[in-house]
């Protein structure tokens, strides 16, 4: 993968659209006002290691599925969280009917599945959808407790 990929933001304070890349160093922000954008970014089993691991930021990983109901109810719900913590998060989904290899080294076994990786190191991991109050509260503490 490249990192000259990159995927297209609107930046909750403005509404600008902003490119902002699937894997590079520091934190995207606005290219107008400056604040944090959030990172919500797509990778798979040849760029998940760039994308997610590398990260400078601790990353949530949705690996979900197309026909999972449970994952398109969380998907919003992520994306909220991701927007609400901007500049602290990252979020990269999988689809592990495409990415066979990821969904195996995860050891997947209920869809959605997510995880909180820090520095490719994962230090939370929870099955099945939440709202998004209750998915933030879980990112802050998982990222608190590694912090603390």
């Amino acid at each position: 993968m490249s990192t000259m990929q990159a995927t297209t933001v609107s930046c909750p304070n403005w509404g600008r659209t902003n490119r902002v890349p699937v894997a590079a160093e520091g934190r995207p922000r606005c290219g107008h006002c400056k604040q944090p954008l959030p990172w919500m970014v797509d990778a798979g089993d040849d760029d998940f290691s760039e994308v997610a691991e590398r990260a400078d930021v601790p990353v949530v990983v949705d690996l979900w599925a197309t026909w999972c109901g449970p994952c398109r109810m969380v998907s919003p719900a992520l994306e909220k969280v991701a927007t609400d913590l901007a500049g602290r998060i990252k979020l990269v989904k999988v689809d592990i009917d495409k990415n066979p290899r990821l969904s195996q080294r995860f050891e997947v076994q209920a869809v959605p599945t997510l995880l909180v990786l820090d520095q490719g190191e994962t230090v939370a991991r929870q099955a099945g959808a939440a709202p998004a109050p209750v998915l933030r509260q879980w990112v802050e503490q998982s990222i608190t407790a590694r912090e603390g």
